[in-house]
């Protein structure tokens, strides 16, 4: 068991980020684990898709060429551990292909693989059970590409207390890496829910890579010119579930309150009951503290028991689509913008009636440059170059090569000051789509490959609540501050962000300070964000008060037009969504302004 703080650094955020991380944290000497964070929805269909061409893909290559192969010595006369996702939907391979690499440098290290998320055997079993989406309530879709549940930390523990110093997992949930790590450290059990949930919250914190250390922050400008060299996040973690944040020294970005608590909010809902597989955590009353330049220590975690079940996402294909944009440029150019738009889409109508393809399942228009995801809240004003997007989706992929092949024309048949295709003809995608459901834990049998010895089963505790309802807070009327009162966008009173959940969006809003959270409660209402937000929300809006941080959480239910893949809008994740909000006007007291307390 250790005896001091365990220090784990979070050098990827997703399949493609910077190689930097790895070798900023590998060679900064101040970590003893390094964790990758690598799967989205998205990624397991294309993984899945790589493994159908050859079955011994279908994991992420960039680990073993931008990680292994590198920093393999380095790894090993430094005694680091490393814990990946990497594995993806082929585990088993990507152990393999690192252990070769390992053997061609003479470098040896126990590698370990975790297995059993995958549930694609269950599909025909779960298909005759009727079981339903846990959002849309539909039925189980034909022509599944992949089936993962998002197992928990208690496997990659068990591999590091067999002996491994590389762990690879598949579909784990993204802050397992790192709790994995410090129940194998401080000998923490299942039961230690406190504990459990405040080694998730600090996997969570990281699992982004540098969203915790400045990048994605409201107040950009703090931070800019440290972006070419930001630094990648280090938690150091003390047995008792406090960590404090902190990053590599003479790296840039910025570890604060702010940039934490952020981070803390990503891609959440109720933060009462922010589920995970070995723990429901409640984030409500947590401390974030700056205890030093770049150092901002989290404590006041609570846990509950986990519930019964694993969350299940399985990927399938549903039709084709194609995204083109074209620059146009001149006076009145939104208006020629779209007028450019309409006609391409009427065009390929009629040549898709006359082939007898029928019409799009889908279509969007959106003029870049005109604010177009602001909606009703634009003030672009009388734009003389903007991007015209169009995109469209269809059940058939000859209807959309149609489509693809008539964007270009439109720059010698259409409006002048037209450039052309950026990048040359769009491409014709498959359109993944996300099922969700519930899956009881004794149906997913996990196990540990170490080294060169037979599977290990890894037992789960299966006992637990079933998944707790979220209880959105108390909608207040809305009551103005008394006297003289200005108003101002909620950007001088607030930090916020934002990110996705399937087909959902979360707005997170911090107060820049404690006595400003009672103006934006009063105001900043669900149905003022519905109302607000209404060109993008097709579901209700919920509202969670986070009191620890003086802060809300607004859960925007359909807000992503399918989410992921499966969206034809420009941000299909929503990352936009907290700076639209940022614009929202909120009455202050003048004396706020006079006393000078607002952000500039």
């Amino acid at each position: 068991m250790a005896a001091g703080n365990i220090r784990i650094g979070g050098a990827s955020g997703f399949w493609g980020d910077s190689p930097e991380g790895a070798r900023q944290l590998i060679l900064s000497g101040e970590v003893d684990y390094v964790v990758f964070d690598y799967l989205a929805e998205i990624t397991m269909s294309l993984l899945g898709r790589a493994r159908a061409k050859d079955p011994a893909m279908g994991y992420a290559p960039d680990f073993i060429a931008d990680v292994i192969k590198p920093f393999a010595r380095v790894i090993a006369e430094r005694k680091l551990k490393i814990i990946s996702s990497a594995g993806g939907v082929n585990p088993i391979a990507c152990k393999e292909a690192i252990e070769r690499e390992l053997a061609a440098q003479g470098v040896s290290l126990t590698v370990a693989a975790v297995i059993g998320d995958d549930i694609s055997p269950l599909v025909p079993e779960l298909r005759q059970e009727d079981v339903k989406d846990m959002k849309s309530g539909a039925g189980l879709p034909s022509g599944v590409s992949t089936g993962n549940a998002y197992v928990g930390a208690l496997p990659v523990a068990a591999a590091l207390r067999e002996g491994a110093s590389i762990v690879v997992t598949g579909r784990a949930a993204d802050s397992a890496l790192a709790l994995g790590a410090l129940v194998h450290e401080f000998g923490w059990q299942p039961h230690d829910y406190d504990r459990m949930a405040a080694g998730s919250l600090a996997g969570h914190v990281i699992e982004c890579g540098p969203q915790s250390t400045g990048g994605v922050f409201t107040d950009w400008r703090e931070v800019a010119d440290g972006w070419d060299n930001i630094g990648y996040p280090i938690v150091e973690c003390a047995a008792d579930g406090t960590f404090t944040v902190t990053k590599p020294t003479g790296t840039g970005g910025k570890v604060s309150m702010a940039t934490v608590a952020e981070q803390i909010c990503y891609e959440t809902g109720d933060p009462g009951n922010y589920v995970l597989p070995d723990v429901v955590c409640d984030l409500r009353s947590i401390a974030v503290v700056e205890t030093g330049p770049d150092r901002v220590l989290v404590s006041g975690v609570r846990g509950k028991a986990p519930t019964d079940t694993y969350k299940v996402s399985i990927t399938y294909q549903d039709g084709f689509r194609s995204i083109a944009t074209l620059m146009v440029n001149g006076r009145d150019a939104v208006e020629k913008a779209q007028a450019m738009a309409s006609a391409i889409l009427k065009k390929v109508r009629r040549i898709l009636d006359r082939e007898g393809l029928g019409d799009f399942d889908d279509v969007s228009t959106e003029i870049l440059g005109a604010e177009a995801t602001y909606g009703p809240h634009s003030r672009s004003g009388a734009n003389r170059e903007v991007m015209m997007k169009i995109a469209a989706r269809h059940r058939s992929r000859a209807a959309m090569d149609i489509f693809a092949r008539e964007i270009a024309p439109a720059s010698t048949s259409m409006g002048q000051g037209t450039a052309g295709v950026m990048g040359g003809r769009p491409k014709v995608q498959p359109v993944l789509r996300l099922f969700s459901m519930l899956l009881q834990k004794d149906r997913v049998n996990l196990s540990i490959v170490v080294g060169d010895k037979q599977p290990l089963d890894v037992p789960v505790p299966v006992e637990g609540q079933s998944l707790p309802a979220a209880v959105p807070d108390e909608v207040r009327a809305v009551a103005f501050p008394q006297g003289e009162t200005v108003s101002v966008p909620l950007v001088r009173l607030a930090y916020g962000r934002s990110g996705d959940k399937g087909d959902d969006s979360n707005i997170a809003i911090i107060a820049r300070r404690p006595e400003f959270a009672s103006e934006i409660e009063r105001q900043l209402t669900s149905d003022a964000v519905k109302e607000y937000m209404a060109h993008v929300v097709a579901g209700p809006v919920q509202r969670f008060a986070w009191p620890g941080l003086n802060g809300f959480n607004f859960l925007l239910h359909r807000s992503l037009g399918g989410g992921g893949i499966a969206s034809l809008r420009y941000d299909p994740q929503g990352k936009a969504h907290a700076q639209m909000l940022m614009d929202f006007p909120i009455k202050v007291p003048a004396d706020w302004v006079e006393r000078g307390l607002l952000a500039a």
